[in-house]
């Protein structure tokens, strides 16, 4: 890849920026740095912060650390899941955590790592060192489920069509030979008929709502003091996650509902959320990035331990 060339325009850049823009010093987390893109703008807009840029996939690290070069003594860079890298990191001075969980643009573009209805592979793997593929997924899951992650995962309201459809006509070789059966054989509206089954695969091979949740555990088990935290989702199964996570670090009282009365002592509250409604694009971000159009980002912060 030509490293002058930057292949991912990040979403809701200037709201990222916006979100940090106070924070003196301490660390910053990135944990899906991508291709640096709202890195790049952190590093710029607050002088004395400091980042921690994680990423799963080797070809983004890469790229990513010879575009950052000039703010090499400000970063510490770590491969892995992003659902690791608190754990790894928490007893740094941790002032923000960001994660922007959608698939970057490369990964859509390049038809050899099978994310797009025109690959001429069946992949979706975001860490091609894992072995799971969505290979596996189309031609060796049972017929129950395919079900299961078309419905769950898919939101494909014609779920067990889809499951049978692949079942009988499987083998699949390759994301655009599956993409155009679905085309063929689904209803056409006013999304692909592969767009839905594609996010249910993909959300099956890397295991997203789980490491989403993985991620909020390991945040509020390192117990963070005045940390804001930001999370950039793609679809209504990702921002229900946010949403409720961010709700539950509000409430005060965690006592059973069938109580009468508050025995846990009603002091649990971890913080405040900042955003009462999601952050989404401008219309002039999605005339200019069209992907970023059903981008949502909602904001934390935790209270300051006394």
């Amino acid at each position: 890849m030509n490293e002058t060339i930057v292949p991912h325009i990040p979403v809701l850049f200037d709201e990222v920026i916006e979100t940090f823009k106070d924070l003196k010093d301490g660390y910053i987390i990135d944990c899906t740095l991508g291709y640096g893109g709202h890195s790049l703008g952190i590093l710029e807009s607050n002088p004395n912060i400091k980042l921690i840029c994680n990423d799963q996939d080797d070809e983004a690290l890469n790229f990513s650390k010879n575009r950052l070069k000039e703010y090499k003594d400000r970063i510490i860079f770590s491969k892995g899941n992003f659902k690791d890298v608190i754990n790894r990191y928490k007893d740094k001075n941790i002032v923000g955590i960001l994660a922007d969980i959608g698939v970057s643009s490369l990964q859509l573009d390049k038809n050899e790592r099978g994310f797009g209805f025109n690959s001429e592979t069946l992949d979706m793997r975001m860490d091609q060192n894992q072995e799971l593929s969505a290979n596996e997924i189309v031609n060796e899951y049972s017929q129950n489920d395919l079900e299961r992650i078309f419905k769950e995962y898919g939101e494909v309201k014609e779920y067990k069509k889809v499951a049978s459809l692949i079942v009988q006509n499987r083998p699949f070789s390759t994301a655009k030979e599956l993409a155009d059966f679905l085309s063929k054989n689904m209803f056409k509206g006013k999304l692909h008929p592969a767009t839905l089954p594609f996010q249910g695969i993909r959300i099956e091979v890397n295991n997203e709502l789980g490491v989403l949740e993985e991620l909020f555990e390991q945040i509020e088990n390192a117990e963070f003091s005045n940390t804001k935290v930001a999370i950039i989702s793609f679809h209504s199964l990702e921002d229900r996650i946010v949403k409720t996570i961010f709700k539950k670090w509000t409430m005060r009282c965690i006592c059973p509902p069938h109580l009468d009365r508050c025995e846990c002592g009603n002091n649990h509250q971890k913080g405040k959320v900042l955003t009462k409604k999601p952050i989404i694009p401008t219309a002039k971000e999605i005339k200019v990035n069209a992907r970023s159009r059903s981008s949502k980002m909602r904001v934390f912060k935790f209270e300051a331990k006394r």
